[in-house]
């Protein structure tokens, strides 16, 4: 195994018993970038220099008994939303083509202080705005959409160009990308990650949090930036490796998240939650409320809060838009003050009822998307009923209700479609308890490893 196929874990211990150098770790993954990058197109930009100096300064910290923890020299990418000082936050857009950051955003910074590498800055959906990533491929078949909008963050973890990388979420832009991919994704609880110093799409639904290999990995990453105590109540702790869930009710939804989702996808879901109950966790049926207005809420609050952060540049420079953002910026100015309030007034009421459901239950489990990566191109989709959905509308469509609520999200990888392609589940938890949904994911990661039913870590991809 090379260096840059290594998960966060595995390459931190290596790195603590001086096995494994972090600039061999990270000259890996840049000959890793060099070999597939122009296949992928994961990066806006790649800071190799720097990211070399960041690794032996970690490296010579390491010899001299300084070990600053688990992602001490680790490499790692940002989504070309948050700001690193130095380096441009373009959005992968050319309103933003000239923008370097004057400064460090609060994860920037803090992931610097635990001595992660930053390699670069990887590839959003414009302005995060699309759940596709037109310009990255995907890390499984090139022919495929990456997801977004964290695309290029997936696919760079996914291909062993970064040991993990942060995304943003919105409406599920760290998890579908994650889901399409193979690789784990987490939306904590809002508010519990800083967004300072990261670019907007809609300042009551954004989320900002890691792409990584396996859900330990995730935790790893989490720890560091959130800063809290560990041992606080509802801290990150370390999770048992015996993966027994004895005492855990799992929350499955008899409405909404298997509705118009593929027959393998839902297979391989249903599957994983048999492992659930084996493992010891309590399976409990809900109702999840309120399904009929959760598109009218998500849009309801993103279009004219996107709309609100470009006011500006969308009437200086209209025409450096991409043409399907552009469309959606402007439609925003023509939704009344009352619908937005509508909106947050229905958002409220959706808090308190799944607030009421997971009274009863500690996490629910669901599919991350209703489907696998689509073809390049492929702008709808038809399913059994009869129905035709746009591909983005589909995407969004089982993340958005976590975004809408603030509760935190896991996707981890459970199996695979006919054609090889990643299959994702999704965990969802009480706000700040990632702990819990972080176990229930990791026990499952474990087993399914051990049993080697297809899930668990996914090695890297031959781009």
């Amino acid at each position: 195994m090379q260096p840059y196929e290594l998960s966060l874990a595995d390459a931190a211990r290596a790195v603590a018993a001086g096995e494994l150098s972090p600039v061999e770790l990270t000259d890996s993954v840049l000959e890793r970038i060099e070999s597939v990058e122009a296949r992928l197109q994961a990066y806006v930009t790649v800071a190799a220099e720097s990211a070399r100096k960041a690794a032996a300064r970690a490296e010579q910290e390491i010899a001299r008994g300084r070990l600053r923890g688990p992602l001490h020299g680790i490499p790692m990418g940002l989504k070309d939303l948050i700001d690193a000082a130095g380096l441009p936050t373009t959005a992968s857009s050319r309103v933003r083509a000239d923008h370097v950051a004057d400064g460090d955003s609060a994860v920037a910074a803090r992931l610097s202080a635990a001595g992660a590498v930053l390699l670069g800055k990887t590839h959003t959906h414009e302005f995060a705005y699309g759940l596709t990533t037109p310009q990255t491929r995907n890390a499984h078949d090139h022919s495929r959409v990456a997801g977004g909008s964290s695309g290029g963050s997936a696919v760079a973890v996914a291909a062993g160009e970064a040991t993990f990388a942060l995304g943003t979420d919105t409406g599920g832009s760290i998890r579908v990308p994650a889901a399409l991919n193979g690789v784990v994704g987490l939306k904590p609880t809002y508010g519990l990650i800083s967004r300072q110093g990261v670019t907007s799409l809609s300042w009551s639904l954004d989320h900002v949090g890691p792409l990584t290999r396996t859900v330990r990995d995730a935790e790893l990453v989490l720890a560091a930036l959130d800063g809290r105590d560990r041992r606080e109540p509802g801290g990150v702790s370390a999770v048992p490796e015996s993966g027994d869930l004895t005492g855990l009710r799992v929350g499955v939804p008899r409405n909404y998240y298997f509705e118009r989702v593929s027959p393998e996808v839902e297979e391989s879901v249903r599957r994983a939650i048999g492992q659930l109950q084996e493992l010891g966790a309590e399976l409990v049926e809900v109702e999840i409320p309120m399904t009929r207005y959760i598109q009218a809420v998500q849009w309801g609050l993103m279009v004219p809060e996107a709309t609100s952060y470009h006011e500006g540049t969308l009437r200086s420079t209209p025409d450096l838009y991409a043409a399907d953002v552009r469309i959606l910026l402007e439609a925003g100015e023509f939704v009344s003050a009352g619908d937005y309030l509508r909106a947050q007034r229905a958002r409220t009421l959706m808090r308190d009822a799944w607030a009421q459901m997971l009274g009863r239950v500690d996490v629910i489990v669901a599919p991350s998307v209703p489907m696998t990566a689509v073809e390049s191109g492929q702008d709808s989709v038809r399913w059994a009923d009869g129905t035709v959905e746009a591909v983005s509308d589909s995407y969004v469509r089982l993340s958005a209700p976590a975004n809408i609520t603030g509760v935190p999200a896991l996707t981890l990888p459970v199996g695979r479609d006919h054609a090889g392609m990643p299959i994702g589940m999704q965990l969802m938890g009480r706000p700040l308890d990632e702990a819990t949904v972080l176990r229930a994911g990791r026990a499952y990661e474990v087993a399914a490893a051990r049993s080697d039913a297809g899930a668990g870590q996914l090695a890297p991809v031959a781009a």
